[in-house]
């Protein structure tokens, strides 16, 4: 019978974890008595760098039922690098890894549906958010102009899902051959190329606490998006300045023209063609210091994380 193991990343998730714990442990018994899966199942709670009591709570939690296993980063590394650091620890025992936020937004009850689709043959099977009705206005129209601006700049995403996802062991291991250090999940896992599928659900509201994607995070993430997989940001930069010269030239002939004829002034074009330039090449700077600084990162190839301690009884 397969093993299943729920992939839990947490940073400061101590309001919301006890609640988290009840309602897994009690999907999980229910599948393992449904006969879905094994015994030998676990959640595993990824601790990433927590400052408040998370670490505490799950460790306790780990004391009470052997079906809580607990993983300790070193430091906070992001929460890329905490779900490939539960899928790579996981991945040693379990046959199928789900991987969720901990802030009870993913609806548990999608599961059933995600094992179903990985018995009929997918490797990977992913959440895919069924409406935004939870969002605010601002949060939903960003959010659904970050999957367009990721699908115009061609990165293979699948449309309103993050990383609630269920991936089989092979899955996993296929997963772990991709080193790279600017860790972008949703743009990674669909390279690996086996059989996928979706699996809608309604998201719920976070149970407790705050949100640890903010805005900031989210642009970040986006960039890395953009970054990991394309190029498309440096060409149109060419582009742009292709035009902007075509432009200038028409601009010049323009002003001479005036110049002979009626002895105008052109301090003020002049003056607005110099600081259209600079905006472009400041911007083109920025752009392609984006990805010389993510060279840097990846050919350094610094480990992307620590494991301090684990809890597990296998």
């Amino acid at each position: 019978m397969d093993i299943l193991y729920f992939v839990v990343p947490c940073y400061n998730e101590q309001e919301v974890l006890p609640e988290t714990s009840k309602r897994l442990l009690a999907k999980l018994q229910s599948m393992i008595q449904a006969g879905q899966v094994s015994d030998n199942s676990r959640i595993l709670f990824v601790d990433d760098g927590s400052k408040d009591t998370t670490w505490q709570i799950i460790s306790d939690l780990h004391q009470q039922d052997p079906h809580y296993s607990g993983l300790k980063l070193s430091r906070n590394k992001g929460h890329q690098n905490a779900v490939l650091a539960g899928l790579s620890y996981a991945v040693k025992f379990a046959d199928i890894t789900i991987s969720l936020d901990a802030d009870l937004q993913d609806d548990i009850d999608a599961v059933d549906k995600f094992v179903e689709q990985y018995k009929q043959g997918s490797d990977v099977v992913y959440g895919v958010r069924s409406a935004r009705t939870t969002d605010t206005a601002f949060k939903r129209s960003t959010a659904q102009s970050f999957y367009k601006i990721l699908e115009a700049f061609g990165i293979e995403i699948v449309y309103n899902h993050a990383d609630y996802r269920l991936m089989s062991r092979r899955a996993v291991e296929a997963l772990m051959d991709f080193k790279e250090v600017n860790l972008f999940l949703r743009g990674i896992v669909p390279l690996i190329g086996f059989k996928s599928s979706t699996v809608q659900y309604e998201r719920h509201e976070r149970f407790a606490g705050t949100s640890k994607y903010p805005l900031k995070k989210m642009l970040n993430l986006a960039i890395d998006g953009v970054t990991s997989f394309s190029i498309k940001p440096i060409r149109m930069i060419t582009a742009a300045g292709v035009g902007v010269l075509g432009v200038s030239a028409i601009i010049f002939v323009w002003m001479l023209v005036n110049a002979i004829r009626y002895g105008l002034s052109t301090v003020l074009l002049t003056l607005f063609s110099l600081w259209l330039l600079a905006g472009l090449l400041l911007v083109a700077l920025g752009v392609v210091g984006e990805y010389v600084g993510r060279m840097y990162m990846e050919t350094k190839a610094r480990p992307r994380f620590f494991i301090d301690q684990t809890l597990n009884k296998e």
